[in-house]
């Protein structure tokens, strides 16, 4: 099974229908899948072929798009490598996954070994190909999995794991989110995120489906203001930094979004300021969704309103949730079960059976499950603070601190203590305008009326920014 032949037979019925949209270019699903064959041609006659690990460092594009599906195409393996890491970081993923080819534009990969790769296939933007030699062959296991991706998790619960997807699983995890986004070709899909942390359950699935997806992350907000402008879009898959400068913008009028069925937030804990301030601009809630790299995306909130906020909803059709080890709160660590979870870890090797518990995957997640079935994540078990023999969850205070007015984000950790065990303490951002000396009082007696004594940090230390992930994380 391949996934890019998955696409091509669904979306027979969708060929002249335009597949994706970056500015002023766009292509039709029939010129899309003429231009993969065609680099597709090409990688085959540089020597790429099944079950070679191919690394791709591109900036999202249609030709980012044309890349991908010439890999697949071919059964080799896509080893996305995000632009924005900085160059040890990318020689890390390149040599932890020991590919055994680059593909990148040139000035992302300033390589001395290595060769262009002219195709007619690609739309506009120039590539090269750097060659490597594998230093040994992956195990048994990878050959037989019929392999697809291998993707680094983002690093922010300790070490990065290469996690491998086969086709079959793209296939399986692509119909369960879809039991919950129903993507189909009436849709507009407006596009701000990065390929190279979502391409599987999001990019793969707006093209099974026959939909329009418009390419609007650079320059952003410009290209999704033009996006809305120009396409009306009926789709949006972004993140939570995205909808607040949406929100807050002057040039985005309040009926912009009108078309909008579903707008998924995504990537990071969606805070309620700008939840808030989405519903006021826009008029309807935005959809918190849960993904976790290893199991696709099982959580989506589609209902309820604001009753409902903070969560991220009900378990998909095609999940189940369980909850281990919970305390008098309720509060436990959330297992999750279901269609296209992964089929093993790259580096080190570590089979789909070493890695699940009789189909269970541990997320390291805290959670606890409201009487109607909502999933509220808590924080993860690595972020609990144990202050006097009590659990203060990060998350829960940094969402208080963040509705501050004054607050632009904040990052709450433990430090240890003799006495204590770790105190609460709080790194803050403020929003431009705001002096430290005149509101840090007020942070404090905002957080006392709002949660328990013992929760609120010991100390507020005022910073300029916060160390996060590529993908848009705070890192702990």
């Amino acid at each position: 099974m391949n996934i890019y032949e998955v696409i091509k037979q669904e979306t027979q019925q969708h060929v002249r229908q335009t597949a994706l949209i970056e500015g002023q270019q766009r292509i039709s699903y029939a010129e899309l899948f003429d231009a993969t064959e065609r680099v597709a041609e090409t990688l085959q006659l540089k020597g790429i072929g099944r079950l070679q690990r191919v690394g791709l460092l591109c900036d999202d594009s249609i030709d980012y798009v044309i890349a991908s599906l010439a890999i697949l195409s071919l059964s080799a393996v896509i080893v996305p490598v995000s632009p924005e890491q900085t160059p040890e970081e990318i020689d890390a993923v390149i040599n932890r996954i020991d590919v055994d080819f680059i593909i990148a534009e040139p000035r992302l990969r300033p390589d001395a070994e290595q060769e262009p790769l002219q195709s007619d296939g690609f739309v506009a933007r120039e590539f090269v190909l750097v060659r490597r030699d594998a230093r040994e062959h992956p195990p048994d296991g990878y050959y037989s999995a019929n392999p697809a991706f291998v993707r680094f998790s983002s690093g922010t619960t300790g070490t990065s794991k290469g996690v491998l997807l086969s086709h079959e699983t793209i296939i399986e995890r692509t119909d369960a989110a879809d039991k919950g986004l129903r993507i189909t070709s009436r849709d507009t899909v407006l596009w701000v995120l990065s390929m190279s942390h979502h391409f599987v359950v999001s990019i793969l699935l707006f093209l099974r489906r026959g939909a329009t997806t418009v390419l609007c992350g650079r320059p952003f907000p410009d290209a999704l203001i033009e996006g809305l402008a120009l396409h009306r879009g009926t789709f949006i898959y972004a993140s939570p930094f995205h909808y607040g400068l949406l929100s807050r913008s002057d040039h985005v009028p309040g009926n912009a979004l009108d078309r909008v069925r579903l707008a998924i937030s995504t990537s990071m804990k969606l805070p309620d300021q700008v939840a808030e301030e989405f519903l006021n601009r826009f008029g309807f809630e935005l959809s918190e969704a849960y993904g976790i790299i290893e199991v696709g995306l099982p959580f989506i909130r589609l209902s309820g309103g604001a009753f409902t906020r903070g969560s991220v909803g009900r378990a998909l059709p095609d999940y189940e949730i369980r909850l281990d080890n919970r305390d008098s709160d309720g509060i436990g660590e959330i297992s999750v079960r279901g269609r296209g979870m992964l089929d093993a870890y790259y580096s080190p090797w570590q089979s789909r059976d070493e890695i699940l518990v009789d189909g269970w995957f541990r997320t390291g997640d805290l959670g606890r499950v409201d009487g109607d079935g909502f999933l509220f994540i808590v924080g993860r078990d690595k972020d609990v603070i144990n202050f006097v023999g009590m659990k203060i969850f990060a998350q829960e205070v940094e969402s208080v601190i963040n509705r501050h007015p004054a607050v632009k984000e904040s990052l709450v950790y433990g430090v240890p203590h003799a006495a204590y065990g770790e105190l609460p303490t709080a790194k803050i951002v403020l929003h431009e305008g705001n002096r430290a000396d005149d509101v840090l009082d007020d942070v404090r007696s905002f957080c006392y009326q709002r949660l328990t004594k013992y929760k609120v940090p010991k100390e507020f230390v005022p910073v300029d920014s916060l160390p996060k992930t590529v993908s848009g994380k705070l890192k702990r």
